[in-house]
C-alpha cells in the first residue's frame, strides 16, 4: 500500500518525524516500509509546457511535430512519438539540457529532418508510473514554464508499506496516522475541502430497504451485504479534478480520471472505505439492490471485459440487469462519463468471504476488493459517505437530494473484551499499571468502559472488529505501544512447558543437521506439481502448469538440479524434508506423508592438487543411506530393487543401479539409485545424478540417540574368509546369514575385497570378509573363534550354497 507523507501530516499535524524516522516507526507498528520514495528526485529540470499546435511529421508516420510554449518567450519545435498530444493541453516538458531520472540528458536534435528542442514526457520517463504509450497530460490551469514538481504536488515522499492481512485498519491514511500520531485518535483532523457545503447531508435509517432521491435501495441478500448507504447528488459537472485533489492521488501513484471518480478514490485511501458512483440516469427501474447473481447473467465491467457471473455471486443490480460486482468492480453501462449530471453514490459493507470467493472466480483484484476481503469499518460507513458527498459537491458541484439512506440488515454492537493487568504482566514480563494500560489503548480508539485494580472492560472500535476479539489481542496492542525495543533483553525466570517436543519435528531437525554436515543444502519448495507428478488435483491451482499436489518430493529436487545445470553448476547436493500426497480411498481425503528426499551429483571432494577429482557413484549413495539408518531407525536396510518394484518407484531409477529401503517388516519405505539420463535435462559435461527418497514414519521417531560405551576390556580375534558367491545371491543376504550364524560374539563384519577372474567359476564372484570376534566377559581363545567360523561356514553352505574359496 502507498502512503503520502504530506497527506499523513495533513491528517496528523503533530507528526514531526522525518520520512526515515517514520519508516522506522512503521516497522515497529507492524507495517514495515518496503520503500521510501522521494517523488521529486531528479525532476528539478522538468517544467510545464503548453502545446500550441500538433501535426504529423512530414517524414515519419508515427511521429508528430508540435509547437510548444515553455515560458521562455519563444515557441519551440518538439518532435513527439506519442499519439495523444493535442493542441491547448499542458504536459511535463524536459527542455534541452535537462536530465531525466536515470541520468539521460536531453539534447537539441534533428529527427527525420525536423528540429526538436526538448521532450514531452510520459509517466514512465519521469519515474511516476508505468504508462509509456502516451504523454502525461496535465489537467488544470497552469502557467507555461512553471516548475513541474510543486505545480502538481510532487514535493512529497511516498511510503510503500507492507500491511498484514490481519490489519485492515492500516489500509488507509487515517489508519496509519492513528498509529503514528503522538496524540493518537484525539490528535487527528480530517482536512477541510475548499468549497465544501457547511454541513453534512442528512441521513435516514431503514431496515432491509429504503428510498433516497426517488431511488429505491434494497438489500436482498443480508448475508452478503449487511449495510448499504447511498446518496443521490444532482447537477454535477464532470471535469478534471482540481490541482490539490489530483496531487493527492498522484502522490500515492494513482492517475487522476475525473472529479467524481477521483473523489471516491480519495475517500478509499483516506478512510479505507471503498465507494462507487453510478450514473443515476442509467440505472433501470429507479431501483438498486444487493443480491445474488442468477444463472446466465453477465456484466461488462469497467475494464471493458465481459464477465460471466456464476449463480450465487454477490452483485449490485438495478431493476433489470447487474450494475456491478459487489465489492470488486462496477459495470461499464452505468459508469460516470462526461455527460453525467446526476449520480448515485454507494458506500456499503460486504461479507469478506463472499467478496474473496467472487474475486477469485472472476480472476479480478482491485483496491476495493483488497479492503473488503479484510474487512471495513462498520461504524464509519455513514460518516464516510457523508464526507464523500461533501467532497463531490466541492469538486463537481451539484446538490444532495436529501436525505441520504442507510439500509442495514443486522444490529451490530461493538465487542467488549475483559483485560486483566495480571495477565498482561504474565505474558509481557513487565508490570504495567491500569493507568498505563489505558494510556496505551485509548489513542488507538479503544474505550475503557469500566476499570478496577483487577480488570478493565474495553470496547473495541469499528476499525479493529476484524482482528481484536480476545484478551491476548489487546495485550499485543499494549506491547506495540509500549515498544518492543523497551522490553528487557535478558533471560527471565520462566516455567518450562509440560508439553513434550513433537517427535517428528525432532527427527526432522536431526536429519537437517546431519545432511548439512555432509555438505547438502536444504531446498524448500511448494507442494505443487504438473499432472504427470501428482495424483491429487487442485480445485483452484495457482498455475495451469502445476495443477496437482506432488506425489513425491524428489521430483522437485530434480528440477532444481536442472536449474543449477543450466547455470553451469556441476557439483550439486540438495535435500528437502516435505510432504507428498496420494489419492484417498474411494474419493476420500488425500493421504499426506512426511518425506526426506535428496539429489546429488558431481565431485565427491573439492578439487586439490594432491589428488585427482573423484565423482560420486552408487556406493556413495548406499553409504549415505546406511549412515542415515542410524538416525531414522537402525533396522532400516537396503535391498536390490526388483523389476516389478521398479515400475512403481519414483523417481524413475536406472534398472540394476537402484535399490529399495525397507523397514523390519520388509515394507518399502524408500528408494534410491541412479537417475536415467533421459529423464533429466542435463548437459553433456554433467555427471551421473543420484536420488533417494524416504517416507518418515512414526516408528522412526522412536529411535533413541546413540549411547557412549566404554572401550572393551578383553582382546578380540579377527578371521578372514574368501567366499565363492553365485551372482544371483546378494551380498546383503550373505552378510545377514553370517551375522545370524555367528551370534553375540561377532563384533563387526566388513567386505575388504571382491574378485572375478582366474580361479573363480563363471557367474560367480569371490567376496572376502573380515570378521572380528570379542567377548565382553573373557578373553576369547582360538578354539572359540574356530568354532564360530565353523558355524558360519556350515550355515552358508546349507542355506545359500556358499563355500569357502580354496
Amino acid at each position: 500500500m502507498n502512503i503520502s507523507y504530506q497527506w499523513l501530516r495533513a491528517i496528523a499535524p503533530d507528526i514531526t518525524d522525518t520520512p526515515d524516522q517514520l519508516a522506522a516507526r512503521l516497522a515497529m507498528a507492524g507495517a514495515p516500509a518496503d520503500a521510501v520514495e522521494y517523488l521529486d528526485a531528479n525532476l528539478e529540470d522538468i517544467i510545464i509546457a503548453k502545446v500550441h499546435t500538433a501535426g504529423k511529421h512530414p517524414n515519419a508516420d508515427r511521429l508528430s511535430v508540435c509547437t510548444v510554449d515553455a515560458g521562455t518567450g519563444e515557441i519551440l519545435n518538439v518532435v513527439c512519438g506519442a499519439p495523444n498530444v493535442k493542441a491547448g493541453a499542458f504536459y511535463p516538458f524536459a527542455p534541452a539540457g535537462a536530465k531525466l531520472p536515470g541520468g539521460i540528458e536531453i539534447k537539441r536534435a534533428k529527427i527525420r529532418g525536423a528540429e526538436s528542442n526538448g521532450m514531452l514526457c510520459s509517466e514512465r520517463e519521469l519515474g511516476l508510473g508505468r504508462d509509456h504509450a502516451g504523454i502525461m497530460e496535465l489537467r488544470g490551469d497552469f502557467t507555461p514554464g512553471e516548475s513541474f514538481v510543486p505545480a502538481i504536488g510532487l514535493n512529497d515522499v511516498r511510503f510503500v508499506i507492507d500491511v498484514g492481512a490481519n490489519r485492515p485498519d492500516m489500509l488507509s491514511h487515517i489508519g496509519v496516522a492513528r498509529e503514528l500520531a503522538p496524540g493518537g485518535m484525539a490528535a487527528l483532523r480530517l482536512p477541510e475541502f475548499p468549497n465544501a457545503p457547511s454541513s453534512n447531508v442528512a441521513v435516514a435509517s431503514a431496515q432491509a430497504e429504503g428510498t433516497t432521491g426517488g431511488l429505491r435501495v434494497r438489500i436482498e441478500d443480508p448475508d452478503g451485504c449487511t449495510r448499504f448507504t447511498g446518496a443521490v447528488i444532482r447537477g454535477v459537472t464532470i471535469a478534471p479534478s482540481p490541482i490539490w485533489l489530483a496531487a493527492r492521488l498522484r502522490s500515492i501513484g494513482l492517475r487522476p480520471i475525473n472529479n467524481v471518480v477521483d473523489a471516491t478514490n480519495y475517500m478509499l485511501h483516506e478512510l479505507g472505505q471503498p465507494m462507487h458512483a453510478y450514473d443515476l440516469t442509467k440505472l433501470g427501474g429507479s431501483e438498486i439492490v444487493a443480491r445474488r447473481a442468477r444463472a446466465g447473467e453477465s456484466l461488462v465491467t469497467l475494464d471493458g471485459e465481459t464477465r460471466k457471473l456464476e449463480a450465487g455471486m454477490l452483485i449490485i443490480a438495478d431493476h433489470d440487469v447487474p450494475a456491478g460486482v459487489a465489492g470488486v468492480m462496477g459495470g461499464l453501462h452505468s459508469e460516470v462519463t462526461n455527460d453525467t449530471k446526476d449520480i448515485f453514490l454507494e458506500c456499503a459493507v460486504f461479507d469478506p468471504k463472499s467478496v474473496r470467493t467472487t474475486r477469485r472466480a472472476l480472476g479480478l483484484s482491485t483496491d476495493a476488493s483488497y479492503r473488503f476481503e479484510r474487512g471495513v469499518d462498520w461504524e464509519e460507513v455513514r460518516p464516510a459517505m457523508q464526507r464523500a458527498v461533501s467532497l463531490i459537491i466541492a469538486v463537481a458541484g451539484g446538490t444532495a437530494d436529501a436525505p441520504a439512506i442507510d439500509v442495514t440488515t443486522v444490529e451490530r454492537d461493538a465487542p467488549v473484551v475483559t483485560l486483566r493487568p495480571a495477565r498482561v504482566k504474565h505474558v509481557l514480563g513487565v508490570q504495567l499499571s491500569v493507568d498505563q494500560i489505558e494510556r496505551y489503548l485509548t489513542p488507538l480508539g479503544f474505550d475503557v468502559l469500566a476499570r478496577s485494580a483487577d480488570s478493565l472492560r474495553v470496547r473495541v472500535p469499528g476499525s479493529r472488529w476484524h482482528d481484536v476479539s480476545r484478551e491476548i489481542d489487546l495485550i499485543e496492542e499494549i506491547a506495540r505501544r509500549h515498544g518492543f525495543e523497551s522490553f528487557a533483553d535478558d533471560l527471565r525466570a520462566f516455567r518450562p512447558s509440560a508439553v513434550p517436543e513433537d517427535a517428528m519435528s525432532m527427527l526432522e531437525n536431526r536429519l537437517r543437521l546431519w545432511l548439512a554436515g555432509r555438505g547438502f543444502l536444504e531446498a524448500r519448495m511448494a507442494a505443487f506439481a504438473p499432472d504427470s507428478e501428482g495424483d491429487v488435483a487442485l480445485l483452484n491451482p495457482l498455475s495451469a502448469a502445476e495443477g496437482h499436489l506432488r506425489n513425491t518430493v524428489a521430483s522437485g529436487l530434480l528440477r532444481r538440479a536442472e536449474y543449477n545445470f543450466a547455470r553451469g553448476t556441476r557439483n550439486i547436493r540438495l535435500f528437502e524434508i516435505g510432504t507428498a500426497f496420494a489419492a484417498g480411498d474411494q474419493g476420500g481425503l488425500p493421504v499426506e506423508t512426511n518425506r526426506l528426499a535428496g539429489v546429488f551429483t558431481g565431485a565427491r571432494t573439492p578439487p586439490h592438487w594432491s589428488a585427482g577429482t573423484q565423482v560420486f557413484d552408487e556406493w556413495d549413495l548406499k553409504g549415505l543411506i546406511e549412515d542415515l539408518s542410524g538416525i531414522v531407525g537402525s533396522d532400516v536396510s537396503i535391498r536390490p530393487m526388483s523389476d516389478s518394484a521398479q515400475q512403481t518407484a519414483f523417481p524413475k531409477l536406472e534398472t540394476g543401479s537402484s535399490f529399495e529401503i525397507v523397514d523390519p517388516t520388509g515394507a518399502r519405505v524408500g528408494v534410491g539409485g541412479a537417475v536415467p539420463a533421459n529423464s533429466i535435462d542435463a548437459p553433456l559435461w554433467a555427471g551421473q545424478v543420484y536420488a533417494f527418497e524416504i517416507v518418515l514414519t512414526d516408528a522412526m521417531t522412536r529411535n533413541e540417540s546413540s549411547k557412549m560405551r566404554a572401550l572393551p576390556s578383553f582382546p578380540g580375534i579377527e578371521r578372514d574368509m574368501a567366499l565363492l558367491v553365485d551372482d544371483s545371491v546378494a551380498s546383503l543376504t550373505v552378510e545377514n546369514t553370517i551375522r545370524g550364524a555367528a551370534g553375540p560374539l561377532l563384533e563387526s563384519l566388513a567386505v575388504f575385497d571382491v574378485y572375478r577372474g582366474k580361479g573363480v567359476p563363471a557367474n560367480m564372484r569371490s567376496i572376502a570378509y573380515r570378521a572380528a570376534f570379542r567377548a565382553e566377559d573373557r578373553t576369547l581363545t582360538d578354539e572359540d573363534a574356530d568354532r564360530t567360523m565353523k558355524q558360519i561356514l556350515t550355515r552358508l553352505k546349507e542355506d545359500l550354497g556358499v563355500e569357502r574359496r580354496g
